[in-house]
């Protein structure tokens, strides 16, 4: 259950939930840990989601890049200044005009920093997260620094079943943190009161998993220090008096530290805390043996069909099993504000602790043994049980067997009983979910999920109760009260998602369907229902009232996705006739405006619509986000944060959302970003960095709609492209890749083909517009946009004169069990697999690629060998290239000297073979596209492999990265 509620909890953040909030800019690098915002009662899925052990929270808006789960250890750490020497690079980025043998002999020489105006933006303090109350009346600002040290990277992990454990913390690794914590009061005019200091703890201190009691009268946070070695300290549980500002520990004895392996701690009423501890008996760390054994042994004796994607950082051996069982131990224990505790249960590898919305009851997931040397610790099997709120327990749920064997096609899930929560409009009924194909997506059966609802202690002989049937996969249910929930399924392969009505209390009332859409049609989502607080803690829809009204409406909160962009709105939903008013809508002439969270839930009763208050965020091209109350009926708005601008020398960048379109007809869209200043009329055309990632459609027309808003802040982050605006560069963002799979088609068998006419229509609009050089366009990804880098490298030659990928993989037969929402074998489509590989076409690349990639990448699919291996078979035909392989970074980049550097090598490579580049393109051009077309023409002729049928949406899918947009999903 701990998978499923994590995702629940990064997805709390769609449903509009009134939890924290950052400034724009600051985005992070890498996957949050599980430890997000913590919240009583589990919300279901979108409908755009499909359900299984993980799934992929799906956002509507950009806007929700900025929302930070604020249990979940803050923004990135703080770098200690590194030592501004000669940076190797003139004012202007140039290469500081030395001998060639001297620059050669210096680019190996440590790490490196980039100009100025770039290392400035970087460099920029952090903004506070914010988090609101529970009842709406206070706001913390968390405070955080900027980017952490190498040296914080380089602290000792243990590479486990899937994680990364700092064994000196007893938490997962590289955690970043908190720095402090204000309090604010909400004034009744909507202004803020003056900032109250939480205090009391050592200074120094590293803040982390901060979350409010259910009375907002008292926060609880764990603590770390640094010790000597560059070691922390493990961490305690704190609690803070939010009146007063006064914080101390919880646990009386400093002998009591927390274990947040998995989970950390809960409210489970106003004074009583839930909290994971480490053992006191536990003892020091096992030994590795000297000599093993004996041999590492694996068998399929069985003829059992196991194919799994190429995850890392799993257990190798009985050292390993020993050593996860150590970390991962937890001794849970109840603790009271008072200084009362209780150890509660015996010492587990206990994963999630859910309290029932009435408080008597807790929902405990663990893992046991056997566990696996081939699947990480999410599939190892799983015992889920009831206990009583005080420990005694009460019953078993289920105990799921190991699950190596979920087929990797999309939408498969874990047999056995999944999703499993609490009716957040009950005191304490639990309802679940049971594949009925097995797991297996390619098994045809109706209905293919059963969701079940049942009391948490059942009358004698009362069963399960059935709740609804799915053909397509669970994806969630959002509860409102007896006669209303929404119950969302999905189904990848077709893009199929739809939305029902039923009425839980009534067996008499027929479900419904509400909407049945695509999921790729952006222009048809009508929102998501707004949810309100309860006296519980829990979330659920709103309803609302109007005067003099019968009717039952609920509030639809929409990205609104248009021709023109997204024009987010609010509309009064009629839940029986389905009629709809909007009563808010944004501005779409200059500003771009979401409404983030509904203020005024904070009271039970009904609530009508003259009397609602949201909380609603306010951007343009050039002022960053700001947030604003909003009181109906004047709609007042009160401007709650005043934000500087984080990047004031780009703040009159100039930003066009703009449209051209693919020689087959797709309408292709793009973000075009130009320097502050510029005029292309006299300034001409300038050096342009083309930065994107493919997406999959299955429809032309899906493909061609427009995402985002022409209005919306760029946001830059550590590592952005849109950093290159400070050194003149135009900034064509995000062009959209779409391939293209329509009806039975795999969009992977024509994928180089529609890569290459992406990048071409792409190129061809920012040559005519007269703001890129034709022979000074630069390409570059990350991850999956790596892999696309490469690939034009090799198959579009004429369009780009260098390239920079970054955490690629570039041989596809190194993950032959799928990778991407690519869910077919190599040995199905090894056509495509060896097609789609930029590795196989390493003698066609002849254009300076740089090659970076963190050392210790631990995302699936993305070996650090995968650049290793592309660098050498590159290099073994006389190709221009160089990698640049980072000390203990893993996917994203995290530390300020490796960001730092990053921003270097890119900087130097582009000011080297894309400024200073002199080759005419023009000159080869036709040549070149015509080479192109002969070898387009020759993937078209070949047999197309048969598909291995699957349907996408795997429940524990392996995406190589982010998209940039996606990215949000998983904050």
């Amino acid at each position: 259950m701990n998978i499923n509620k994590a995702y629940l909890r990064l997805s709390l953040l769609s449903h509009h939930l009134p939890f924290s909030l950052s400034p724009p800019h600051f985005l992070s690098l890498s996957l949050p840990r599980f430890t997000s915002t913590r919240t009583r009662g589990r919300l279901g899925t979108l409908p755009s989601c499909a359900g299984g052990t993980t799934t992929r929270a799906a956002m509507s808006s950009s806007r929700f890049l900025h929302l930070v789960p604020i249990n979940a250890g803050a923004g990135a750490g703080a770098a200690a200044a590194a030592a501004e020497g000669d940076t190797g690079v003139g004012s202007n980025g140039s290469v500081s005009s030395t001998a060639e043998d001297e620059e050669n002999s210096a680019l190996g020489s440590g790490y490196r920093l980039p100009p100025p105006e770039i290392k400035d933006i970087v460099d920029a303090p952090p903004l506070p997260a914010l988090s609101f109350s529970p009842q709406r009346d206070k706001i913390l600002f968390l405070k955080r620094r900027a980017l952490p040290p190498l040296a914080e990277l380089a602290k000792a992990e243990e590479k486990l079943a899937g994680i990364r454990i700092d064994g000196k913390c007893n938490t997962r690794s590289r955690m970043s943190f908190y720095t402090g914590i204000g309090i604010h009061q909400l004034m009744p005019d909507g202004t803020l009161g003056p900032e109250k200091e939480v205090h009391g703890f050592p200074d120094g201190a590293k803040i982390n998993f901060v979350s409010w009691s259910p009375n907002g009268q008292h926060l609880s946070f764990s603590i770390r220090v640094d010790e000597e070695e560059n070691s922390s300290s493990k961490l305690r549980v704190w609690v803070a008096d939010v009146e007063t500002g006064k914080a101390r520990p919880l646990f009386q004895s400093p002998d009591i530290h927390l274990n947040a392996v998995f989970d950390n701690f809960v409210w489970v009423d106003d004074s009583t805390l839930l909290v994971c501890t480490i053992p006191l008996s536990r003892g020091d760390p096992p030994k590795k043996p000297l000599v093993p054994s004996g041999p590492k042994v694996q068998s399929n004796e069985q003829k059992n069909v196991v194919q799994v994607r190429t995850f890392q950082d799993l257990l190798k051996d009985e050292y390993d099993v020993d050593l996860f069982d150590y970390y991962a131990t937890t001794q849970l224990v109840l603790a009271s504000l008072d200084g009362t505790m209780k150890e509660i249960g015996p010492p587990a590898v206990y994963t999630s602790m859910d309290p029932s919305p009435d408080q008597k009851y807790l929902l405990i997931s663990s893992i046991h043994k056997p566990y696996s040397f081939i699947v990480p610790c999410g599939r190892f099997p799983k015992k889920v049980d009831l206990w009583t709120s005080e420990g005694k327990f009460v019953r078993e749920l289920c105990d799921l067997p190991l699950a190596e064997d979920i087929p990797i096609a999309f939408n498969s899930v874990r047999k056995g009983m999944r999703s499993i929560n609490w009716r957040a409009d009950k005191p304490s009924t639990l309802y679940w979910v049971e594949t009925q194909d097995e797991g297996d997506a390619k098994v045809e059966v109706s209905p293919r999920d059963i969701v079940y609802m049942q009391p948490a202690e059942p009358l004698d002989g009362e069963q399960q109760a059935i709740l609804h049937k799915l053909d397509l996969r669970y994806g969630g249910i959002s509860w409102c009260d007896d006669s209303l929930a929404l119950v969302y399924e999905s189904w990848y392969k077709t893009r199929r998602t739809r939305t029902w009505v039923i009425s839980p209390g009534s067996e008499d009332v027929s479900p419904r369907i509400l909407f049945d859409r695509s999921s790729e049609d952006v222009y048809s989502d009508p929102g998501s229902p707004m949810l309100r607080r309860t006296t519980a803690g829990t979330y659920v829809i709103a309803k609302i009232k109007k005067e003099n009204d019968e009717g039952t409406y609920i509030v639809l909160n929409g990205s609104g996705a248009t021709p023109e962009g997204n024009i987010p709105f609010l509309d009064l939903f009629d839940i029986n006739t389905g009629s709809k008013e909007r009563i808010w809508e944004s501005d779409k002439e200059k500003y771009y405006e979401t409404v983030v969270a509904l203020m005024s839930d904070q009271s039970e009763g009904d609530l009508y619509l003259n009397q609602l208050k949201i909380l609603t965020s306010k951007e343009s091209k050039t002022e960053n986000t700001q947030y604003f109350i909003q009181s109906w009926p004047d709609k007042k708005a009160c401007q709650i944060t005043n934000f500087p601008h984080p990047y004031p020398q780009l703040a009159s960048l100039q930003k066009e959302m703009i449209r051209y379109e693919r020689k087959d007809g797709v309408q292709l869209t793009a973000t075009l970003y130009l320097p502050p200043g510029y005029d292309p009329s006299k300034d001409g055309p300038l050096p342009c960095l083309v930065w994107s990632y493919p997406g999959e459609f299955k429809s032309k027309d899906a493909a061609g709609q427009v995402r985002g808003s022409p209005n919306e802040f760029a946001g830059i982050g550590p590592t952005s492209a849109l950093l290159w605006l400070a050194r003149r560069f135009a900034i064509l963002s995000g062009p959209t890749i779409p391939i293209i799979g329509e009806g039975n088609e795999e969009a992977n068998d024509r994928y180089v083909e529609q890569l290459v006419a992406s990048a071409e229509a792409a190129v061809e609009e920012v040559i005519r517009r007269g703001v890129a050089h034709p022979n000074k366009i630069a390409v570059g990804g990350h991850s999956y946009g790596a892999f696309m880098t490469a690939n034009l490298l090799a198959h579009a030659p004429h369009l780009f004169c260098c390239g920079i990928a970054r955490s690629g993989a570039y041989n596809r037969t190194l993950t032959p069990f799928g990778f991407q929402n690519e869910d077919r074998t190599l040995w199905e489509a090894t056509d495509t697999y060896v097609e789609m590989s930029p590795f196989m076409s390493a003698n066609k690349i002849k254009k300076p690629v740089l090659l970076i990639h963190g050392e210790e990448d631990n995302n699936p699919g993305t070996l650090t060998m995968q650049s290793d291996r592309f660098f050498n078979a590159l290099k073994g035909h006389g190709a221009l290239c160089r990698l640049v392989i980072l000390p203990f970074e893993s996917h994203g980049y995290a530390a300020r000297e490796s960001i730092m550097h990053v921003l270097w090598e890119t900087d130097r490579w582009l000011q080297k073979y894309c400024v200073s580049n002199t080759t005419n393109v023009n000159e080869n051009l036709d040549t070149c596209k015509d080479d192109a077309k002969e070898e387009v023409t020759d993937l078209e002729s070949k047999t197309v492999p048969a598909s291995g049928g699957g349907s996408p949406e795997l429940a524990e899918s392996e995406h190589e990265g982010f998209h940039p947009r996606a990215r949000a999903s998983l904050w």
